[in-house]
C-alpha cells in the first residue's frame, strides 16, 4: 500500500510539474483573466442587436455545409468499415496487413483536415469538393481505428457459432460482429458527423465555401451583428444533428 502511495504522489508531482511547465510555454496568466469583462462589453457592444433580416441568405450557405459534412462522413463510414475489419486482430486475414492498414489509418488521422484543405484547395481549387475530399480521409482515419476497436471488443461467441454451422470467415465476422457493434458504429458516425460541421467552418476559412466562408467574411468585415446570427444558426444546426442522431440510435437498439 505504501508502494502505491509513493507511486501515486510521482504521478502528482509530474503531472504538476507538467502543467507549471505548460503555464510558462503558454505565458499563462491569472492576471488575465480580469481582462474577461473587456470581452463580454465588446461582445454585448458589437455583436447585439443581431441582424435578423440576413436569414434568408444564410439558408444555402447553411445547406451546403449540412452536405459537405454529412457526404465526407458518410464516404468516410462506408469506405471505414472494411478497413477496421482488415485492422482489427481478431478479424485481420493477415498480422502484415493488419499493420499495414493501422499504419494507413494513423497517417489519415494525424494529418488535420485544414491541412488536406489547403492541399486540395491548390490543387482543385476553390469550393465545397475539397473540403469534402478534406473531411473524407481524415475521416477514414478516425472512424477505421474507432470501429476497429469495436470490432476487437466484440463478444467472439456469435463468431465461434458461425464457424461451427460452416460459415465463412468474411460472412461469419459480418452476421457475428456487425449486429454486436452497430449501435456504437452508428454514435461514432453521428458525432463524427457534428465535428465534421464545426471543421466544415474552418474550411470555409481557407475557400472550401459553405457558412464558415460567409462567416469569415463577415467577421473580417467587422459585421459582427450577422456573425451572431450566423453563430446562432450553426449551433442550431448542431443541436438538430445530435437530436436526429438520438433517434436514430434509439430505433436500432
Amino acid at each position: 500500500m505504501s508502494w502505491f502511495r509513493k507511486r501515486a504522489w510521482i504521478y502528482v508531482l509530474l503531472l504538476v510539474l507538467f502543467a507549471w511547465w505548460s503555464m510558462g510555454k503558454t505565458e499563462f496568466e491569472w492576471g488575465n483573466f480580469k481582462e474577461f469583462g473587456n470581452a463580454v462589453t465588446f461582445i454585448r457592444e458589437q455583436f447585439f442587436p443581431a441582424r435578423w433580416d440576413i436569414l434568408p441568405n444564410l439558408i444555402d450557405p447553411m445547406l451546403v455545409t449540412l452536405a459537405m459534412a454529412f457526404l465526407g462522413t458518410f464516404i468516410a463510414l462506408v469506405v471505414a468499415l472494411p478497413l477496421a475489419f482488415a485492422g482489427a486482430k481478431n478479424t485481420a486475414s493477415h498480422p502484415v496487413l493488419y499493420y499495414l492498414d493501422r499504419f494507413f489509418l494513423s497517417i489519415l488521422r494525424s494529418i488535420p483536415e485544414i491541412v488536406f484543405g489547403l492541399i486540395f484547395v491548390v490543387v482543385l481549387g476553390l469550393g465545397p469538393f475539397p473540403a469534402v475530399i478534406a473531411i473524407l480521409l481524415h475521416n477514414i482515419g478516425v472512424l477505421g481505428k474507432l470501429i476497429s476497436e469495436l470490432i476487437e471488443a466484440a463478444d467472439p461467441g456469435p463468431q465461434e457459432a458461425m464457424k461451427s454451422v460452416g460459415s465463412g470467415r468474411r460472412l461469419g465476422n459480418i452476421f457475428s460482429i456487425v449486429p454486436q457493434i452497430w449501435p456504437n458504429v452508428l454514435s461514432h458516425y453521428f458525432y463524427r458527423f457534428e465535428v465534421a460541421i464545426r471543421t466544415s467552418l474552418i474550411l470555409g476559412f481557407i475557400g472550401g465555401g459553405g457558412i464558415g466562408q460567409k462567416l469569415f467574411n463577415d467577421f473580417n468585415s467587422f459585421n459582427y451583428s450577422a456573425v451572431t446570427v450566423e453563430v446562432l444558426f450553426i449551433m442550431l444546426l448542431v443541436i438538430i444533428v445530435d437530436l436526429f442522431g438520438a433517434f436514430v440510435r434509439k430505433r436500432v437498439i
